[in-house]
C-alpha cells in the first residue's frame, strides 16, 4: 500500500512516539514547526478493547495528519481486533505496531522489543493486523535486535514485508542498549537497501547536519527524531531550513520560546489534561522544564519552575526570566 508522504524526492521528518511525552499538545507544537508524520504514544491493544479511558491516548486533531496510532501487544487476534476498532473509531492514516519498546512492563508481557526474540510470531501479529484493516497501511517499528548476539533487523524486515506491512521504522540500537551508545545506521542502511517497502531510520539524530548526512548517505525513505525534539520542537523547522539553504537559522529568542511554552500549556489544558486542576502542577513541571532546554540561563530557571504551585505563576516566572536574560540579574525563587 502506497504512503503518499513517502517518495517523490521527499525526505519526511517523523516525530518518534514517546510514552508520556508525545501527547496531542506536544505533537501540535512539532507539527507547527515542520514535523511531517507523527504517531500517538503507544497504547496497549487490550486496554483499547476493555477500557474506554484508554481512547484518550489515541486522540489527535485533523491538523496533525498524516497521523498514525501505535499499539502494542502479544496476541495476534487481539492486536487485530484493536486495529479494527481504531480504524473504525478514529480513522488514522496508518496503524503502527510497536516491536521496539525496551521497558520491562512491556517486554514482560512478551510485547515490544521482546517480539524480536520471536520473528515468526512478530510476523503473525503483523499479518493479522494487515488482514483486519485492509484499507489502512500497517507499519512496524523495531529495534535492530534484542542484544548484539541477536541482531534480527533484516530478518524481521523481510518477514513484515512478506506479511503486508507498508513501512518499517528501525531504531538503530538493541533492546539491551536502551538509549546508550551509538545507533547502527550502517545496519539500518543495509536493511533499507534490501527491502522493497520504505524504511525509516531512527536513533541518535541530534542536529541539522545529522539529517543532511543521513539523507545523502543512506537509502532510508524518512528520518525519525525522538529525544532531540523533546525540549526543542523547533528542530524540525531548522532542519528544513538547513536542507533548503545550507544555513542553520538562529535559535528562537527567549520571548518566542516563552510564547510557545504558554501555547503548549493551554493546549494541554484544552486536550489530554482538560480535567486537571490548574493548581495541580506536579505533572506539568517536567513538561514545561523540557522546553527550557538550551534556553539562556535555563539551568537557573528550572529550579524556579520546580517551585511553582500554580500554573498562573508561569507568567511571572517568564517575565523575571526575560529581565534576567536582558540584564543578567539573579533570579530568586518565588
Amino acid at each position: 500500500m502506497q504512503l503518499p508522504w513517502i517518495g517523490l524526492g521527499k525526505m519526511p521528518l517523523f516525530l518518534a512516539p514517546m510514552a508520556r511525552f508525545t501527547d496531542s499538545a506536544f505533537r501540535q507544537l512539532c507539527k507547527e514547526q515542520g514535523a511531517d508524520v507523527m504517531t500517538t504514544e503507544f497504547v496497549m491493544a487490550e486496554s483499547l478493547l476493555r477500557n474506554e479511558k484508554s481512547w484518550r491516548n489515541v486522540d489527535f486533531t485533523e491538523e496533525q495528519r498524516p497521523m498514525g496510532v501505535q499499539i502494542f501487544g502479544s496476541q495476534p487476534e487481539r492486536m487485530a481486533a484493536a486495529a479494527r476498532a481504531i480504524a473504525d473509531r478514529v480513522k488514522p492514516d496508518f496503524i503502527d505496531i510497536n516491536c521496539g519498546c525496551p521497558a520491562s512492563r512491556v517486554t514482560d508481557i512478551h510485547a515490544g522489543s521482546s517480539l524480536l526474540k520471536d520473528p515468526p510470531h512478530l510476523q503473525k501479529i503483523t499479518r493479522a493486523c494487515v488482514e483486519a484493516v485492509p484499507e489502512l497501511p500497517i507499519t512496524v517499528k523495531i529495534r535492530v535486535g534484542w542484544d548484539h548476539e541477536q541482531i534480527v533487523a533484516l530478518e524481521v524486515g523481510q518477514r513484515v514485508q512478506d506479511a503486508g506491512a507498508a513501512l518499517l521504522a528501525i531504531h538503530g540500537r538493541t533492546k539491551e542498549q536502551g538509549y546508550r551508545g551509538d545507533a547502527d545506521w550502517n545496519l539500518i542502511s543495509e536493511v533499507a537497501a534490501a527491502l522493497t517497502i520504505p524504511v525509516v531510520g531512527n536513533g541518535g539524530v541530534q542536529t541539522c547536519a545529522d539529517v543532511a548526512k543521513l539523507s545523502k548517505d543512506t537509502p532510508v525513505s524518512g528520518i525519525m527524531i525522538g529525544r532531540a525534539a523533546l525540549g526543542y520542537p523547533w528542530l524540525f523547522k531548522e532542519i528544513k531550513h538547513y536542507l533548503a539553504s545550507g544555513e542553520i537559522p538562529p535559535p528562537p529568542p527567549p520571548e518566542e520560546r516563552w510564547q510557545t511554552i504558554f501555547r503548549f500549556v493551554e493546549l494541554l489544558y484544552e486536550g489530554p489534561y482538560a480535567d486537571k486542576d490548574r493548581g495541580d502542577v506536579g505533572w506539568l513541571r517536567a513538561k514545561v522544564k523540557a522546553l527550557t532546554k538550551d534556553m539562556p540561563l535555563g539551568r537557573r530557571l528550572r529550579p524556579v519552575i520546580d517551585g511553582m504551585n500554580h500554573v498562573d505563576e508561569l507568567r511571572e516566572i517568564s517575565e523575571r526570566h526575560l529581565v534576567e536574560v536582558a540584564e543578567r540579574i539573579p533570579l530568586n525563587p518565588i
